[in-house]
């Protein structure tokens, strides 16, 4: 049985951990907030860029490749979110779950099956199954930037166009609430105005056909195509940022809970340990007055 010095140190320990996770707690609250009004913010501007979309594409009958939704998918690009650090729960591991699920499910019928890893642990977990990405973004800002999201997004437009694939999929998780996250699994490129994240109205063109543009439509949806192709990576990104930290104030907050149960059990411990020394103590005493009698 451990000595009451052990458990002492052992009691010292766990509450020095009890810091650091309620610290980091704080932290993930912290971050969650901003993180929760960002997506917020933005959802208006993505729903208004897909209505002038789709009313200039379906008034105007403008045909775009990154539009043009392929029957026969046989080579897909599938993008794989995740974080770079640990300590938020089973966030990382159920993405990481269902890519390989996926793998097993499809790598059968399709032709090219490759991946882009965005984030470090979404990485280490697929290189020790021997799995070689096509391209790999880790050590990720701070904070999600639109500038980093439009690089990301101008690389995989590059791959879609020059007909590398048919497909380019991405997972991540949706952020819900503080403690509730999805995995998502969505088709990002060809673009399904009808099926996007935001398509909570019935899509009803309001533009008169009789309107002329400058420019031409075409480069109208051109360019807003891209705008919103950037759009929905960063809206990825930080939904899965915001899921991130929620996940972690959760992690962290169970495991403030558990230190403290701990505390309370070995504090437990260490009192019934130092009772029974005393009383033992005692005894030697009055057993020895009473052989001196």
């Amino acid at each position: 049985m451990a000595s009451l010095k052990d458990i002492r140190a052992q009691i010292a320990s766990t509450k020095n951990t009890q810091q650091i996770t309620k610290a980091l707690k704080l932290v993930s609250a912290s971050k969650l907030r901003k993180a929760q009004n960002n997506i917020v913010n933005m959802r208006p501007y993505a729903l208004s860029l897909r209505r002038v979309i789709s009313d200039v594409a379906v008034t105007q009958k403008v045909a775009h490749p990154l539009m043009g939704q392929r029957k026969d998918v046989s080579k897909v690009l599938m993008v794989v979110l995740t974080s770079d650090r640990g300590l938020c729960g089973a966030f990382n591991t159920n993405i990481n779950k269902f890519a390989e699920k996926y793998i097993k499910e499809n790598k059968s019928r399709l032709e090219k099956l490759d991946f882009v890893f965005i984030g470090r642990k979404g990485l280490e977990y697929f290189q020790k199954r021997n799995v070689v990405p096509r391209e790999s973004i880790t050590a990720l800002d701070k904070d999600i930037s639109y500038n980093l999201a439009s690089q990301v997004a101008g690389r995989l437009l590059k791959y879609f166009l020059s007909g590398e694939y048919d497909e380019v999929r991405l997972v991540y998780n949706e952020f819900k609430s503080a403690i509730s996250q999805t995995v998502v699994c969505e088709t990002l490129l060809p673009i399904n105005l009808e099926l996007s994240s935001f398509n909570d109205e019935i899509n009803t063109a309001r533009f008169s056909k009789d309107l002329v543009f400058e420019p031409t439509p075409e480069a109208i949806v051109e360019q807003l195509l891209v705008k919103h192709f950037d759009l929905q990576v960063y809206r990825s990104m930080s939904e899965s940022v915001a899921a991130e930290h929620g996940a972690r104030m959760t992690a962290m907050e169970n495991a403030s809970n558990n230190a403290k149960e701990l505390i309370n059990k070995l504090t437990l411990t260490y009192n019934k340990l130092r009772q029974e020394k005393i009383t033992t103590e005692l005894i030697e005493i009055v057993s020895g007055a009473e052989a001196l009698k």
